[in-house]
């Protein structure tokens, strides 16, 4: 056993020395995209940065901080001219990673790149920069914390305006801004409950201590609740909305999905069960990015070995969801209704096509998405409520449990009726469609065929997509990680754990909880990390960065 522990420790004093040492070379790379361009930019950065002016210009140090020179970059052995570029002086510790610094400005031809590159490789301790290493740089250098770094990888990624606006506020500081007054809160409770621990019997500390601690620490529960209640709506704008497509073969599914990505993206016949796979799409609908599935068409009487394992899929798939979009043949509904005539009433006619609707829901076997919801009642949200308000509280036992991002305990699933082939229908039907979708707004008439209604579709899908992702803010940040959840979660089950032991027989266990509740928003920041979380984190992040 003292064998290994001496291995161990060997092995945990060599990895430290390694990193020691990778992190006082000086590294470079391209930090522009690949590919041909106009202007690429390549980033040095390291203690011997200032080496790139003297050796690979003909000035004999570096020019004024901030300021970009026209000069010719010269190969440092050979004194070969490569390319005559703007080059930028960023002294420490005024740096994007808290060390010297310096930016090379060079057309962006692949040939130029090169050789300016395998120029910066000549020259004494330069090594190419590895995946997301400037950035954990900055990172040592306390330029960032974990969040930011976080929201700075999520601004590389984002495809969509409001995807750019929530990574630019969190890169920008502000969960870091939160968590760290929530930090703050916790060690002054911390210090005041030591600090009665050891000198309470002297009669120096006040009476009334611990319940000051008390209440600052229920007022500080009642945020980081009201924090982890927010319907996952961060997480949902930074992965995209979870929609499905659903309904029987041939109304319309992969039309569709065609019409909402301006594209063939699935193939549209005339035989019922073409579509046999999910097939999913990536789309940005007004600025909220959208997840999008097509699904195998349900139907009951199948004997297709294949189309069944599509049908269980499409089951599967539902179950995931955030968003369903459920496809019904109009001309079904109207071959259903006998009865109804000119003279039908809103009333009535909500409730006839209520009937059709629990109806044909039954049949395909989605009665327990349907269950509660209210198709035709005038004043409808489009959710359908799995929970109910007990199951909505957020107790102490679920908080033990890590955080799962396909659980069961959603809170709601928006959706949207859709009522197509309006092409096929006669304008006494159309009349009829475009009737409750006035007394429903989760109603929605469309063809996808010829596209009519389909601007209407997408604003009120939108709507929705406002609801599931909210509107990024400076100043309300949102959980956007699921890492973030979990630690946030383990430092509430911390709190709660104190509020049980604050009293004088146990309040030595209950100061190691709180020390458990700091611990818990440090993992986030990045104040108590390890290496093996730095690593996932940094390795995110593309060369250069």
């Amino acid at each position: 056993m003292r064998t290994l522990h001496h291995f161990c420790k060997t092995f945990s004093n060599l990895a430290q020395s390694c990193h020691l040492t990778r992190h006082m070379s000086t590294i470079y790379a391209l930090s522009s995209g690949r590919g041909k361009c106009g202007v690429a930019v390549i980033r040095v950065s390291g203690p011997k940065s200032a080496e790139v002016f003297s050796r690979m210009t003909n000035l004999k140090g570096p020019p004024p901080p901030r300021q970009a020179m026209l000069l010719s970059i010269l190969d440092p052995e050979t004194r070969t001219k490569l390319d005559k570029g703007l080059l930028l002086w960023f002294p420490a510790p005024s740096s994007f990673t808290g060390e010297h610094c310096c930016e090379l400005q060079v057309h962006g031809g692949l040939a130029v790149i090169s050789s300016v590159l395998t120029s910066l490789g000549k020259l004494d301790d330069f090594q190419p920069a590895s995946p997301g290493e400037f950035t954990r740089r900055a990172f040592y250098a306390n330029k960032l914390d974990l969040t930011e770094v976080e929201g700075l990888a999520d601004l590389i990624e984002a495809e969509t305006e409001f995807q750019r606006q929530q990574a630019l506020y969190q890169m920008e500081g502000n969960l870091k801004q939160l968590y760290s007054c929530w930090r703050d809160t916790l060690a002054r409770c911390l210090a005041f409950v030591e600090a009665y621990i050891d000198f309470s019997e002297d009669d120096n500390i006040e009476d009334n201590i611990l319940q000051k601690v008390d209440a600052d620490l229920k007022e500080l529960s009642a945020k980081i609740q009201l924090h982890l209640l927010d319907g996952r709506k961060g997480e949902r704008l930074r992965s995209g909305v979870m929609t499905i497509i659903l309904g029987a073969p041939n109304v319309g599914k992969s039309s569709l999905l065609n019409a909402l990505c301006e594209r063939p993206a699935a193939i549209v016949t005339e035989v019922p069960g073409t579509t046999r796979d999910v097939i999913e799409a990536t789309l940005n609908i007004n600025g909220y990015p959208v997840l999008l599935a097509d699904t195998a068409g349900i139907r009951r009487n199948t004997v297709d070995i294949v189309e069944k394992e599509g049908i269980s899929r499409t089951y599967s798939s539902a179950e995931k969801s955030d968003f369903i979009l459920f496809l019904i043949d109009a001309r079904h509904f109207f071959d259903s209704a006998k009865s109804i005539n000119n003279n039908i009433s809103d009333s009535e006619l909500s409730k006839l096509f209520q009937k059709f609707f629990r109806s044909h829901v039954s049949s395909l076997q989605l009665d327990s998405f349907f269950s509660n919801s209210k198709l035709g009642c005038d004043g409808q949200d489009g959710q359908l409520k799995q929970l109910n308000s007990t199951e909505m509280q957020l107790d102490t036992e679920s908080l033990g449990t890590k955080y799962n991002h396909n659980s069961s305990a959603e809170h709601t699933k928006n959706y949207l009726v859709i009522l197509n082939k309006l092409d096929l229908l006669d304008p006494k039907e159309k009349l009829f469609c475009h009737r409750l979708s006035r007394i429903d707004k989760n109603i929605v008439p469309v063809s996808c065929k010829t596209e009519e209604n389909l601007p209407h579709l997408l604003s009120l899908m939108t709507e929705h997509l406002s609801d599931l992702c909210g509107n990024p803010s400076q100043e309300s940040p949102v959980l956007s990680q699921v890492r973030h959840r979990y630690h946030i979660n383990e430092c509430h089950l911390a709190l709660q754990m104190f509020f049980s032991n604050n009293t004088d027989e146990t309040i030595v266990i209950g100061a190691e909880y709180l020390r458990e509740a700091i611990r818990s928003i440090g993992r986030i920041t990045g104040h108590v990390s390890s290496e093996e979380l730095l690593d996932i984190i940094f390795k995110q992040f593309c060369i250069g960065k």
